[in-house]
This record gives C-alpha cells, structure tokens and sequence, in this order.
C-alpha cells in the first residue's frame, strides 16, 4: 500500500483578524483533515493587512504553521529582511525576484517519518507592476535541486491572471505535486487534478472578514471606483469570518496528487 501525506494550504492571511482565525482554529481543521504539513500564505499578515512582519511570522509558526509563503507585497514591511535573510526560517519570497532581494523562494519541510515536502513561492507577472524573472524559467531552474531532495513538491504561485495561473500549472503538470494560487483572496472553485498527476486550484481565497472586499472595509474602497479619489485601504474586523484553502492528498512515492478538497470554513469569531 502506497504511504498518503496530507498537506493543507490556506492564506491569503489578512491582518489582525486574519492571525486570530488562524492562532483559534488551525489546530481543529489540522485535526478534521488529518493534516501531515501546513503551508500559509501571510504577506498580508502584519497588523495592518500590508506586508508581513516577524512577529507576525512567528505567531503563524507558533499556531500550527510549517511554512509561510510570500508574494508582492513581501517587502513592504523592512523589519521583516532580516527574518528573510536567516535562511533557517521557514519564511519564504517569490523565488523570481531579483537575486539582491532578501530572503529565498524554496524550502522544506520535514515530516517525523523522514520524508521532506518541498515548497517554492513563485510570483506571476501578468498585471504585476514588480519587474521580475519569468516563473516559467525560475521553475525549471530550481526543479533538478528540489527533486534531488524530494518527490513531493507543493507551489504556491502567487498571480493575479487566471490565465496565467492556469498556464504556469499545465506547464508543471507531472513535474510538481500540487500548484495552489494565491493573490486575488478570491477562492476559485475549479480544484482538480491535472492530466499528469499534479494537483491544482486557480486561487485558495484568504483568511478574513468574509463580508469585506479582498478583507479590506468596502465604504473606503466603493468610494474610490465612484470618484477615483485616493482613500486608505483599511482590515475589515467584523464578522462574520472566513478560512479558505485546499487539502492536497499525495502519494509519497510518485509525488502525485491523489485526492484534492477545497475547504471554506465560516466563523463568528
């Protein structure tokens, strides 16, 4: 019988409310799933809702994280470089940012078995305003190393087009076990395994307030696409509350995905 590791995605974790849902009720879904290994999105985590800081690195990690991926908005809180930079955390950035950028977009995670999930943090370029190196490129290049170490190779691209969410996951159907996409907060709802075996969802959504926009208060920002003045983007606290994410399946010796399910979970608090 061919041995199963579960791993549950979830993120795009936003602000205050965002660690809270995350610190109250991780330990449950981990529980209910029978999760082996947890990867969250929290570029977004810091108080704010922008960026991500160390403390709120480490509350993610002390709650049940085994690894935090990145996107655009890595960089905007410079307190967090130095966390980037100490390559034994398991903080990660999009792996095409220029090579000068703190921090590293592939890492690992040991499971109690022995058995090691590798992630990479990749980051689109369709609608980007960041100049960066094309992902397609930036998989190859790092792919003979990571399956040098592993078979079970999780990839969180972070991507605002779903063409090109949907492109850059045919591209590495067969050569990656699962692909999740993060950025827009908005879950999609065509989870599916791919011809050659990888896992795949366009976007897992975010965790918090459910009856926000992308987890923002919506007055500040309808006031905007009325009048197109500039307003303050600000962390929606009010419930109800959403966690949003996929639970990959994958069969540790082929490193295919076996069995994919979308979670999207409500709370009050």
């Amino acid at each position: 019988m061919n041995e199963l590791v579960k791993i549950l995605c979830v993120g795009d974790v936003i602000g205050s409310p965002g660690l809270i849902l995350f610190s109250k009720h991780i330990s449950a879904l981990k529980k209910e799933f029978s999760i082996d290994a947890t990867i969250v999105n929290g570029e977004n985590s810091a108080v704010n809702g922008r960026g991500i800081t160390s403390l709120a690195a480490n509350e993610l990690l002390r709650s049940g994280a085994d690894f935090i991926t990145g996107g655009n908005h890595s960089f905007d809180q410079r307190e967090v470089y130095e966390t980037l930079s100490n390559l034994d955390f398991p903080l990660l950035r999009p792996a095409n940012f220029p090579a000068g950028c703190p921090g590293r977009g592939v890492g690992f995670v040991s499971l109690p078995n022995g058995h090691k999930i590798g992630v990479i943090n990749l980051q689109g370029r369709i609608f980007s305003r960041q100049q960066l190196e094309c992902p397609f490129k930036a998989l190859d290049s790092i792919l003979t190393f990571v399956r040098s170490q592993t078979n079970i190779i999780i990839v969180d691209f972070h991507a605002e087009a779903t063409s090109e969410k949907a492109g850059f996951a045919y591209f590495a159907d067969g050569r990656v076990s699962a692909i999740f996409g993060t950025h827009t907060h908005v879950q999609t709802a065509d989870e599916r395994i791919l011809p050659n075996g990888t896992g795949f969802i366009t976007d897992i959504g975010m965790i918090g307030a459910l009856n926000s926009m992308i987890g923002m208060k919506k007055d500040p920002i309808i006031h905007n696409m009325r009048t197109q003045l500039p307003v303050k983007f600000e962390v929606d606290t009010e419930p109800p509350f959403v966690i949003s994410g996929i639970v990959f399946t994958i069969e540790k010796t082929s490193g295919k995905t076996v069995a994919i399910e979308r979670i999207f979970k409500t709370y009050q608090q």
